[in-house]
C-alpha cells in the first residue's frame, strides 16, 4: 500500500481494516479493529522490538511538526479550507478552476475565497527564543496591533525548539515576517514559517 489507501486485513487471527496513513508526518498504518480484540492485538504488536507505546502528548507534538490540523482548535465548523492552508485537501478537479468544480457544501464560499482571497489564514510561527507559545496567545504587530491568535503550540522534539501556528490577518502571512506573541505580559518574537516544519516522510511509491 502506498500513502492513504487502505484494504481488509487479517492480522493475529483478527479480521481488521488496516490504511497507510498517520497523524504524524511519518509512514505508518492505522488500524481499525473490533474493541473486543483491540488489547489482545495492541499487545501482540509492543512485543516487537520495533514498536513502543506513546502517549497522547507525543502524538500532538509530532503531528504540529507536520503541520497538521487538530479539530477544534486550528479549525472547526466555521473554517474554509482556504483560512486553514488546506486548498490541497480539495481535488484539483473540484476547485473553482477544475473540470468538475463544485458538488460539495460550501462550494460557492470556497470558491469565492479561492478567487478573491481571504482575510486571515493559518500560518506555521517559530519563536525565536525558548519560550513555549501555547494555544490562545495574541499575535501582535511591530505596533504592539493585535493581528491573530496561536491556535497550537508547543515543542517540537524533532526540530529541537518550540514551534506554533496560528491565524493571521492576510496582510502579516509572508514567510519570515517578524511579529510577536503575548506569553505571560511579555513579547516573544517569532518568524512566520513555512509548513510543515519538519519533512513529511509517507510512502508514495
Amino acid at each position: 500500500m502506498t500513502f492513504m489507501q487502505f484494504k481488509p486485513v487479517t492480522l493475529l487471527g483478527v479480521d481488521c481494516f488496516v490504511s497507510r496513513s498517520g497523524y504524524t508526518g511519518e509512514d505508518g498504518f492505522e488500524i481499525s479493529v473490533p474493541a473486543a480484540q483491540a488489547e489482545k492485538l495492541a499487545r501482540a504488536l509492543l512485543t516487537e522490538p520495533e514498536v513502543a507505546a506513546i502517549g497522547l502528548g507525543a502524538r500532538d507534538s509530532l503531528r504540529l511538526e507536520a503541520g497538521l490540523c487538530l479539530y477544534g482548535h486550528d479549525m472547526n465548523s466555521d473554517t474554509t479550507p482556504i483560512q486553514a492552508s488546506l486548498l490541497w485537501a480539495i481535488s484539483k478537479a473540484r476547485r473553482a478552476d477544475g473540470t468538475r468544480a463544485g458538488g460539495f457544501p460550501g462550494a460557492e464560499v470556497i470558491f469565492a475565497q479561492q478567487q478573491g482571497g481571504v482575510s486571515r489564514k493559518r500560518v506555521g510561527l517559530l519563536p525565536q527564543e525558548r519560550t513555549p507559545v501555547r494555544e490562545g496567545a495574541e499575535i501582535v504587530d511591530a505596533e504592539g496591533k493585535v493581528i491573530g491568535s496561536v491556535c497550537s503550540g508547543g515543542f517540537g522534539p524533532t526540530l529541537g525548539g518550540p514551534l506554533a501556528m496560528g491565524y493571521l490577518d492576510i496582510e502579516h502571512c509572508a514567510l519570515d515576517t517578524p511579529v510577536a506573541a503575548i506569553v505571560r505580559g511579555k513579547k516573544v518574537p517569532m518568524l512566520v514559517s513555512k509548513m510543515p516544519f519538519v519533512p513529511q516522510r509517507y510512502y508514495r511509491g
